[in-house]
């Protein structure tokens, strides 16, 4: 008997798109069966694969991204129910549809004592097929959302949990719940300030690592020259001043995970130890000759372009292959509006439980956060509320109580004014990088990369300005 195809079909083959991109697998040794259910399954938007064999649908459990089984349980060779057991003790995740060719009460009972999600008698119609995977897409999409929310109580981090209800951030919540029970690199994706960090604590928070450190390393912000040592760690007199040995973070870190921040920022020269590190699972401290050996979950993210840096020769294309076994994209906040007042209710109740003043937004203040496109996501529109809870003398935040760059007030009041002075591009340049580094709250990095300019530059202007450094 000819099996069918066994890879998946691809998304853009599918008739109805599926939210949640569910993984099907059909394993059946009737070929009429197989194909009908396909045909079902891609009506309701899954991905659907098929195998004829219990022996081949396994080895496939192992190279696939599988999320429900439909099993016909009188298969040849290995017997449908051990085939049950086997796919729940491996991947306890999967959710199994099995199918009884006799109907009898006992098959089914020990199916689902096995771990089975529900079962389905043969001969059985589309509609009641159709019916069946609908309600396990259900089922599947809320124990995401429970596990999450379990996490996020659990946590307890506040403003570090990650909110959202938009369809962005549903996709998001997905790919990170797969993410957190694999072992694989993952490349987080985002502008700044969308939360790099936070989906790199939920992904090591709800998976096996959980229990073990997390460890962040901000590849942006550390000095080039110690960047090295503070990695992989150096030894007593490896050089001027290392009066005594030092473990280097990816060390501290074993059995947990590292979370290399912007590590589009690494330089070059160290791009090549840190693959050497993920490959071969050692590291060798500076002026160390013996290397040591390291057991860590690697995360990293960036905001800028890899694959660009990739093809101008700033970061190694075997390093980014190596990162980039799983990849996820955070929404920046102007793609997921939707969730602003979400947001903004969530911020206010923090910040209302450090200074014991209750604020809310009113309906206008509400259009203009919606309407404002948040160059620095849900980082400036924290500082944005922080800032007007410290400057409003009511408890209700109105337009005017906004910064200007999110109202719009200075070019309208230089339209409105007739006869206002226009000042020189030096001055107007002046108060545009000084008014940045007010309301980021004197954060120079963060004022830098929102103005599209070089920290060297930033500084420089400071000082042409007599500004405090």
């Amino acid at each position: 008997m000819t099996a069918a195809p066994t890879t998946f079909v691809s998304p853009a083959m599918r008739p109805v798109e599926n939210p949640a991109l569910l993984n099907l697998l059909i394993v059946d040794d009737e070929r009429a069966v197989r194909e009908a259910a396909r045909e079902a399954a891609l009506v309701l938007g899954y991905r659907a694969g098929a195998s004829d064999s219990a022996e081949q649908a396994l080895r496939l459990l192992e190279s696939q991204s599988i999320d429900v089984v439909l099993l016909d349980l009188k298969l040849p060779g290995a017997g449908g129910l051990e085939t049950l057991r086997l796919i729940k003790n491996r991947r306890p995740d999967i959710e199994v549809i099995v199918i009884t060719g006799h109907g009898t009460v006992e098959s089914a009972v020990q199916a689902m004592k096995s771990g089975a999600y529900d079962y389905v008698t043969k001969p059985f119609s589309l509609e009641e097929l159709k019916l069946l995977l609908e309600r396990v897409a259900v089922h599947l999409k809320l124990k995401t959302e429970n596990r999450i929310l379990r996490e996020k109580i659990k946590s307890k981090q506040g403003f570090g949990s990650i909110i959202g209800r938009a369809p962005e951030m549903d996709k998001l919540y997905r790919i990170i719940a797969k993410a957190a029970h694999s072992g694989h690199p993952v490349l987080i994706l985002g502008e700044s300030g969308t939360g790099k960090e936070m989906v790199a604590r939920a992904i090591h928070h709800s998976g096996p690592y959980r229990d073990k450190s997390f460890i962040p390393v901000d590849c942006g912000s550390l000095v080039p020259t110690l960047i090295e040592s503070e990695l992989f760690g150096y030894v007593k007199g490896a050089f001027t001043g290392a009066m005594q040995s030092k473990a280097g973070l990816l060390a501290i870190a074993d059995g947990g995970t590292v979370f290399l921040d912007e590590i589009g920022e690494l330089p070059v020269d160290l791009q090549a130890k840190m693959l050497r590190a993920l490959q071969e699972k050692e590291i060798r401290p500076v002026g160390s000759t013996k290397t040591a050996p390291i057991n860590i979950r690697v995360l990293a993210a960036t905001n800028r372009d890899l694959e660009q840096s990739v093809a101008n020769g700033s970061f190694r294309r075997d390093l980014y292959f190596r990162l980039n076994v799983l990849s996820l994209r955070i929404p920046p906040l102007r793609e997921r509006r939707q969730d602003i007042p979400l947001l903004t209710g969530h911020i206010l109740e923090r910040l209302s439980q450090n200074s014991g003043r209750i604020h809310e937004v009113s309906d206008d203040a509400m259009r203009a956060l919606l309407a404002y496109d948040w160059p620095g996501n849900v980082r400036e529109l924290e500082n944005c509320l922080e800032r007007c809870c410290a400057i409003t003398s009511g408890a209700v935040i109105h337009v005017v109580d906004l910064p200007s760059s999110i109202t719009g007030a200075p070019a309208r009041l230089l339209a409105e004014t007739p006869g206002s002075k226009i000042l020189p591009l030096a001055d107007l340049e002046k108060q545009t990088i000084l008014g940045a580094i007010a309301q980021l709250s004197g954060d120079k990095l963060m004022a830098a990369k929102m103005l599209g300019i070089g920290k060297t530059t930033l500084y420089r202007k400071l000082k042409e300005y007599g500004a405090a450094l």
